[in-house]
C-alpha cells in the first residue's frame, strides 16, 4: 500500500484517526488503575502477613498510579468527543 493512499485514508476520515488515538492512550490508563489495584492487594496482603506497617513507598505508588491511569482516561475521552464535532 502506497503512502498517499495511507494517507489519503486518514485525511478522508479525520475522526476515526482521532478515535484510535484516544484508544491507544486508554490502553496504557486501564493497565495502570489495574496494576494499581494489584499493587494495593499485594500491599494488603503483606501487611496482614506480617502484621506490620506498610512501607510508605507502598502508599504512594498506587495513588501515583490512580492519578495517572484516570488522567489517560479522561484524556482519551476528551479526544473522543472532540472527534465528535471533526
Amino acid at each position: 500500500m502506497s503512502l498517499q493512499l495511507l494517507w489519503g485514508l486518514l485525511a478522508a476520515h479525520p475522526a476515526k484517526l482521532i478515535n484510535v488515538l484516544a484508544l491507544l492512550i486508554t490502553c496504557p490508563g486501564g493497565l495502570l488503575l489495574h496494576f494499581a489495584r494489584r499493587r494495593e492487594v499485594q500491599a494488603r496482603e503483606s501487611l496482614a502477613a506480617e502484621e506490620g506497617v506498610v512501607d510508605a513507598f507502598y502508599q504512594r505508588v498506587p495513588r501515583y498510579y490512580y492519578i495517572l491511569g484516570f488522567s489517560c482516561l479522561a484524556m482519551a475521552l476528551l479526544l473522543s468527543w472532540f472527534s465528535t464535532w471533526v
